[in-house]
């Protein structure tokens, strides 16, 4: 495998570089979780050999080659899902009759969490940018038996015309992908500082559309699947130093977690972000993620 030196160098400042190196070439470990919509977490123990994910109870880790050939996938009552992207709608903490927009929903794994959290109740939009990512949306909602969610298609942007406020908001925002190079090595291939800066870019458009959308008290979930300062801490200081309504919420899991990065390349955070969830891929061995739980006061 050959690094990219800048890559490497990057890194080298944020990370123990070996460990994250060894961990992003090893094989990802498939997990699944229970749709609860279509069956139940002890029916699938009796069928399905499962090894708890601690921060989901409805969240497994399972072995075997071809989990997407199972008749219990088919039939929507397991939904092929890493195990760190069940973290997002866990926080959101969604109830039965919210208002709630998933921003960047497609293909729709936590959107189909997120609706079996709300037992098919109250509404979801979910919504995309691209028509051929509207497809695995649609299929995903459809075969979970998710009832309650109306898919849009429109720039997230393009929301802040919306004329409602939303309960809860999801933004899980496109990313230069960095958490996940285990699962695609090609990521490695196209990073470059300038993509990750135009991005951040988009990001920042992203959240700041979602707060606008939010009722007072509303809570706001960012995640990424990317590990770069700019897209994770560098976009929630942004939101925090345009918005005192901004507050970050200390978030608990049962999970191994690394320090949010607070200074980098000459930038300052605020020391807010410490609330924030960054975990990597060495910490619990799965993808790379961050998360963070905002609420407008």
């Amino acid at each position: 495998m050959e690094w990219k030196e800048k890559f490497l160098e990057r890194y080298k400042e944020l990370t123990d570089i070996e460990k994250f190196l060894e961990y992003s070439l090893k094989p990802l470990r498939k997990s699944v979780r229970i749709n609860t919509l279509k069956t139940t977490v002890e029916e699938m123990k009796k069928r399905l050999e499962l090894k708890q994910v601690p921060w989901c109870k409805e969240g497994f880790w399972i072995e075997g080659a071809a989990i997407g050939n199972l008749p219990e996938h088919f039939l929507g009552y397991i939904y092929l899902q890493e195990a760190a992207s069940m973290i997002p709608p866990e926080i959101l903490e969604p109830e039965e009759q919210d208002l709630i927009l998933d921003l960047c929903a497609s293909p729709g794994s936590k959107t189909t969490q997120t609706a079996a959290k709300m037992k098919n109740q109250g509404l979801i939009i979910a919504n995309d940018n691209q028509i051929s990512r509207l497809k695995p949306l649609q299929i995903n909602l459809q075969r979970c038996g998710v009832t309650n969610a109306v898919i849009t298609l429109m720039e997230g942007r393009w929301f802040k015309n919306y004329p409602k406020k939303f309960d809860k908001i999801m933004v899980d925002a496109p990313c230069s992908g960095i958490g996940t190079i285990r699962k695609s090595i090609k990521t490695i291939q196209w990073w470059n500082p300038n993509f990750v800066k135009q991005i951040a870019g988009i990001q920042k458009q992203l959240l700041e559309t979602a707060f606008q959308l939010l009722k007072e008290e509303g809570t706001l979930v960012y995640s990424t699947c990317t590990l770069e300062p700019e897209e994770n801490e560098g976009v929630i200081d942004h939101l925090l130093s345009k918005h005192e309504d901004a507050k970050l919420e200390k978030i608990r899991l049962d999970i191994k977690k690394s320090d949010p990065i607070l200074e980098f390349e000459g930038q300052e955070y605020s020391p807010e972000i410490k609330k924030c969830l960054r975990i990597w891929p060495q910490d619990n061995d799965t993808e790379g993620f961050f998360i963070a739980k905002i609420k407008k006061t």
